[in-house]
């Protein structure tokens, strides 16, 4: 398209018109992946890493056969994207807790307002939201005059996962079994364990009015004031997944009524999460937010909107269908500080207890799920780090990439820290593209090395420094160019290993590839630093758990006068994650301290 003005204004419709996501060749992925994962290794590893990418090649490979299906499904017309059935195998397959594992959550800019009023204006918003949607009146978003994917937006509303003894499902609208917008009219709402439907849309379709809403809450605390979160079936959501589909069927059978309490809260636009406390601190706020207590939560909606009792609010998002700049572009909305019509009041909502018959070997499942939820939230560590004096403008004025700064400064830290650079996945937004999501970039190159090693040596002096500094931030910005074109290597060759063990017998391509076992494909993809940003004024913080026994999460929220960090790590190795911390803020004081000196060493 030449012009902004021949894109279509209504949500969704310009998703056909966008360009599909590139399928890299065989030969440019292997180029790629053989690049990336160099610096992670030894002479050796490289060597026998390089023997396998050579026989992955080769003319007879069964790579050659898999890469094959994939062109052919690419060139399938009812599909948008080769990656297509990537993303439900890498969301849905994955067989440990969503909980703190896989969900993400935001932690919103601070109100005035105390809870009962701030959950009922962000409910009202989000209904607003919601019935624009249906209308396709969120305007797509448009970077650089071309329009993004608003495919995600889909899966914001009434949207669940559904636990599966091998694989998850989603239980969503705009599906061949839900065709078009949900049709629900009410949410979940959980306080102190005790679960309630509370209708916010009138058996017209109408939306009640914020003051409604709010005495709406106020009911269901006051029926809810006893504590039940023992028991509470929100615990089971916890649960690796084909134990909780395992309970969720025992659910099922235990009592005909369970049935319809599951669909109540499953075909529910989104539940609310009332917290009885006040949160003691941001950090305390982003852990709640995070994990809290499991019985006040279900994990398998798309989106849960967390309320504490002083109005501090976030949102818990399940990732399979959603990702970070989707979140930020509702919470945008549910924040927005322009003044709304005021809506007509339609009396006091529906409210009615949503209520499981659980036998004793569910009751005890439900607290053995608590147990071991809790115990696993308090094996996480974590540590909220604030840079109020520096920001994105401040690394612009530098003549520096802001993203490139701050990755810098976490292979520095790193370093200082561990004595080694580790593999660092990067999150790159690919919605420019048809059903685009994200791309999987690896940030250590050589650039990465020479630059630590630089600012590791006494003798180097600041010409050296700067030099090795400005290679390697160069160097992330082109990689990143290349990722957010569709360039990038592990996530087609990820494709290419799930086609063979979905159909490696039909396409007779059983041979095992050497190429998934090697150091390169393993050191890669064993992160060190788990990375990713969400800039949006309107949230605070930005959190995930980590992705292995020695990564530290890094979640940030990079704004133009301030920077904010959520790490979170395993216990184990907490100790590492706060040295990393407090390193973390030596290596951005002293990169900006270089960059100001350039002008001198030049």
């Amino acid at each position: 398209m030449n012009s902004s003005q021949t894109w279509s204004t209504r949500t969704f419709g310009n998703e056909d018109r966008l360009p599909r996501v590139p399928l890299p060749t065989l030969e440019d992925s292997c180029q790629r992946f053989v690049e990336w994962c160099a610096p992670l290794l030894t002479p050796d590893e490289l060597a026998a890493t390089e023997a396998a990418v050579a026989s992955f090649l080769r003319p007879d490979s069964p790579a050659r056969t898999l890469h094959a299906a994939l062109e052919q499904y690419n060139a399938d017309a009812d599909v948008h994207s080769w990656l297509d059935t990537f993303w439900p195998y890498r969301y849905l397959g994955r067989r440990d807790r969503i909980a703190l594992n896989a969900n993400f959550f935001f932690l919103f800019r601070e109100s005035a307002q105390r809870q009962v009023e701030r959950a009922a204006d962000l409910i009202a918003a989000a209904v607003d939201y919601k019935l624009l949607l249906d209308d396709e009146r969120i305007a797509p978003i448009v970077q650089r005059g071309q329009p993004l994917s608003m495919e995600q937006q889909k899966f914001l509303f009434s949207t669940t996962r559904i636990p599966g003894p091998v694989q998850d499902t989603v239980r969503a609208p705009y599906s061949e079994e839900w065709p078009g917008p949900s049709p629900a009219r009410h949410i979940a709402v959980f306080f102190r364990g005790n679960l309630f439907r509370m209708d916010v849309l009138s058996a017209d379709g109408q939306p009640h009015a914020a003051d409604d809403l709010a005495a709406g809450l106020r009911t269901i605390m006051k029926s809810g004031a006893v504590r039940a979160s023992e028991t509470s079936v929100g615990h089971l959501t916890t649960k690796a997944r084909a134990e909780w589909a395992a309970s969720r069927q025992a659910l099922l059978a235990c009592d005909p009524g369970n049935a319809d309490a599951l669909d109540t809260v499953e075909s529910a636009l989104f539940c609310v999460c009332l917290e009885d406390f006040t949160p003691e601190d941001t950090q305390q706020a982003c852990d709640q937010l995070l994990h809290g207590d499991s019985g006040n939560r279900w994990f398998d909606k798309a989106v849960s909107l967390i309320v504490f009792e002083d109005g501090t609010a976030g949102i818990n998002v399940e990732h399979c269908g959603l990702d970070g700049t989707t979140i930020l572009a509702f919470v945008d909305a549910l924040l927005a500080e322009s003044p709304k019509a005021p809506r007509e009041s339609r009396g006091l909502p529906a409210v009615d207890a949503i209520e499981f018959v659980l036998d004793a070997d569910l009751r005890a499942d439900a607290r053995a799920a608590a147990e071991s939820f809790a115990d696993y939230a308090d094996n996480t560590a974590t540590r909220t780090v604030s840079f109020q004096d520096f920001g994105a403008n401040q690394a612009k004025q530098l003549g520096i990439s802001p993203d490139a700064f701050v990755q810098m400064a976490y292979q520095l830290s790193h370093q200082r820290t561990k004595g080694l650079i580790g593999a660092t996945y990067e999150s790159i937004a690919t919605r420019q593209y048809q059903h685009g999501r994200t791309e999987a970039m690896r940030v250590v190159t050589p650039e990465v090395l020479r630059f630590v090693d630089v600012m590791a040596d006494p003798d180097a002096d600041a010409a050296a420094r700067l030099a090795a500094f400005r290679a390697a931030a160069e160097k992330h910005v082109a990689r990143a160019k290349e990722c957010q074109a569709g360039q990038a290597p592990e996530q087609h060759l990820w494709e290419l290993q799930l086609i063979q063990q979905r159909r490696g017998a039909e396409l007779g391509a059983t041979e095992p590839l050497e190429l998934y076992e090697t150091p390169g494909w393993r050191k890669m993809r064993d992160d060190y630093l788990s990375t990713s940003s969400a800039p949006s004024t309107n949230i605070q913080y930005f959190g995930f758990g980590s992705t292995s026994s020695q990564c530290i999460g890094v979640a940030y929220v990079l704004l133009p006068d301030r920077f904010n960090l959520y790490l979170s790590t395993p216990r184990p190795v907490a100790d590492e994650m706060f040295a990393f911390a407090d390193n973390l803020k030596q290596a951005v004081r002293e990169l900006q301290d270089l960059l100001t000196t350039e002008p001198a060493a030049r």
